[in-house]
């Protein structure tokens, strides 16, 4: 129990100390440059306290659970040595993280009033709907088939370099041929898809997989699923882009 207290202690002071540089900036831009006093200042102390429990329990429960559980997911794949149902899982795993994500609702949703706005599309719920949709399926796949080839890179030993070059190589070719009202979208759609959930479970994932098999280092292959998760987004948009469009 000490010991649980100690961690919890040690989370809280580390979480604080993360938000100095954020406060820093806040306090001298509102007192030095704008002179203005904060408004509900006791709003703003209480909210910060909370801010800061929450990146504390937030970290705590990362290092308790979805580290531990990504790892012994891997571990277990790897000795039950079924190729068919570890690609399945990371499959799985890369469009179920994506596809409810609140992140992406929201930018899918937007887009979508967006095209409508310029014209792309029909302004009424039902193409509005469609294409919101659309566009967030068709990232929660990406996102899907890029942990599933990250997974694959590991077993295989693919260049991790080799792949992430060839990768941005065909942005650069999709983005001259797709419409110029879908590259913003597609290039935001890559960070979109890194959230709190996916990135410790896709870590934990890779470094448990290289850490199960013979010859990888974890350190070398069991880190580039999120490059993937980040880069298979912008292409799939882009492709998108195109069908749509």
């Amino acid at each position: 129990m000490n010991f649980r207290s100690n961690r919890l202690v040690k989370q809280f002071a580390s979480a604080f100390v993360d938000l100095l540089p954020i406060i820093g900036v806040i306090l001298f831009f509102q007192l030095l440059v704008l002179r203005q006093p904060f408004p509900q200042v006791a709003d703003l102390m209480v909210g910060s306290l909370l801010v800061v429990a929450g990146l504390a329990f937030f970290i705590e429960g990362l290092e308790m659970s979805l580290f531990p559980l990504g790892e012994n997911l891997a571990h277990d794949f790897a000795r039950k040595g079924s190729l068919f149902w570890l690609l399945l899982f990371a499959f799985g795993l890369g469009f179920g993280t994506t596809v409810a994500k609140p992140s992406l609702i929201a930018v899918a949703e937007e887009a979508a009033r967006v095209a409508a706005t310029g014209g792309l599309i029909p302004d009424d719920l039902e193409s509005l709907d469609r294409y919101s949709q659309g566009l967030r399926y068709t990232v929660a796949l990406s996102v899907g088939v890029a942990i599933f080839l990250g997974v694959l890179r590991i077993l295989l030993d693919w260049s991790l370099p080799l792949l992430i070059i060839g990768g941005y190589a065909l942005i650069g070719i999709l983005t001259l041929f797709a419409p110029a009202d879908i590259i913003g979208i597609a290039y935001d759609s890559g960070g979109v898809t890194t959230s709190t959930v996916t990135v410790p479970l896709v870590t934990a994932l890779g470094i448990g997989l290289a850490s199960s098999i013979k010859g990888r280092d974890p350190m070398v292959d069991g880190f580039g699923l999120i490059a993937f998760a980040s880069l298979f987004p912008i292409m799939f948009v882009m492709i998108y882009g195109m069908l749509v469009h």
